[in-house]
């Protein structure tokens, strides 16, 4: 089976976040799939089950190192440039994959290289205490901006979104294991999302982290889908002090894996319209044997 390497959401070659994509038989299984995913050891790597000739729509199947997923960000685009040019050749102005979630489209903005992505709708959960989950990330409870709450969010996946005061907050937090596995005993734990408006760049207006422990991986570099989330929040409290939101974040930078999210949303009528985009490049293809 042939695989493609892409990063995407970079900034260059070698930045960003890594996928894998393999171009499946129709004899693998799921179990064959999550030990590749391991192998890989990404954050994701997806598979490219076949075309859909009723709608032409492609079905995916995503895997972290532990498990299948139903959505992510980095993944979605990085399959999508890999279909429009290895598998379409035609270059069309979007591709529909169809994931675990349902249809995602992803739109090619070749002028600017830049891939764009439409999320789901998305839904916001419980609320969180600042006290107990300034410990979760070694930090102080001060370090947590009360003006805002820490709340749940999802597009298909679930985060505990954190808004952090500045910078040196967002550099110093890390995952308490032992604090974080008994706080979520009772139910599947979440990847977290910290995020502050200070960032290393001037260009971009929010800096941001995922630990993302549940995932097999410690830190991702670049989260399409809990930047989805994040949009949907900063529209809905007016982060920035609208109801819209077009801006460039940054990720990875505490990683040394330097991305770039482009992130747009636009709350009108309760539907919040989330799109996020980046720039993917392809670096290597291989075989599995």
């Amino acid at each position: 089976m042939k695989y493609s390497i892409v990063d995407v959401f970079c900034k260059e070659k070698y930045t960003g976040n890594q996928l894998a994509v393999v171009l499946a038989n129709s004899s693998l299984t799921k179990n064959e799939m999550q030990v590749i995913a391991n192998e890989f050891h990404f954050s994701e790597t997806t598979f490219i089950l076949g075309k859909n000739e009723q709608d032409n729509s492609y079905r995916v199947l995503i895997f972290t190192p532990k498990s299948e997923v139903p959505f992510a960000g980095h993944p979605t685009l990085g399959t999508a440039f890999i279909i429009r040019n290895e598998i379409e050749f035609t270059k069309p102005e979007n591709i529909f994959l169809d994931l675990n979630v349902g249809k995602i489209k992803v739109s090619f903005d070749d002028k600017n290289n830049i891939q764009w992505m439409k999320q789901i709708e998305p839904e916001f959960g419980k609320i969180h205490s600042k006290n107990k989950v300034a410990e979760l990330i070694n930090l102080k409870k001060d370090n947590i901006d009360e003006k805002f709450p820490i709340q749940e969010v999802s597009t298909g996946i679930n985060f505990l979104i954190i808004p952090l005061k500045n910078i040196n907050s967002v550099k110093k937090a890390s995952t308490n294991l032992i604090l974080y596995k008994k706080y979520f005993k009772d139910k599947n734990p979440l990847p977290i999302f910290i995020f502050c408006p200070e960032t290393y760049e001037k260009e971009n207006k929010v800096n941001c982290r995922l630990f993302a422990d549940v995932f097999g991986v410690p830190e991702d570099p670049a989260t399409g889908s809990a930047n989805g989330c994040l949009a949907a929040y900063l529209a809905h409290y007016k982060y920035f002090g609208s109801n819209k939101v077009d801006i460039t974040v940054e990720q990875g930078y505490e990683i040394n894996r330097k991305s770039i999210l482009h992130l747009r949303s636009n709350l009108e009528s309760n539907k919040y319209n989330i799109e996020v985009g980046g720039k993917v490049i392809k670096v290597s293809e291989g075989l599995l044997l």
